[in-house]
């Protein structure tokens, strides 16, 4: 199985582009992931991972994720190695989104506190301010409803 599973901020607002031969969007962005524990000095210390998405994920991405949110994120770990202009061997690692959430609370979104659930590469953008069957809208300010 290859998979990860990461949730931390995004460092920088995420960056869209469209590959030129196949027009599919791609979108590019980084986030900081506090490890779980302390090191024997007491501190807690952070991993950057850049991360990729295609399609309507990297459409949804660029749309809707911002520089400081909280999310996470799962998909794939690919390897790749080529050859540089020096003839030398590179390698690199790159992590595949294949889904994508926010984690912040609705109080904590900001600008996009009208949008709350996931997107992935199986459904479209699901929001909680409808009723569709799956979703119903709850007002965050009133007791939970069980």
């Amino acid at each position: 199985m290859n998979k990860f599973q990461f949730m931390g901020r995004l460092t920088r607002d995420p960056e869209a582009r469209v590959l030129p031969n196949s027009n599919t969007p791609v979108t590019t962005f980084s986030i900081a992931v506090n490890r779980r524990f302390a090191d024997q000095n007491g501190e807690r210390k952070t991993d950057f991972f850049n991360l990729t998405a295609f399609g309507k994920l990297a459409d949804f991405c660029a749309k809707y994720y911002r520089k400081g949110q909280q999310v996470l994120v799962e998909g794939r770990i690919q390897n790749r190695t080529w050859d540089d202009q020096n003839g030398q061997k590179r390698y690199a690692t790159d992590y595949i989104v294949e889904d994508a959430y926010f984690a912040d609370s609705r109080r904590d979104s900001g600008s996009v506190n009208d949008v709350s659930g996931m997107m992935n590469m199986n459904t479209d953008m699901s929001t909680s301010s409808s009723t569709d069957g799956e979703f119903i809208t709850i007002d965050d300010t009133d007791d939970l409803p069980f």
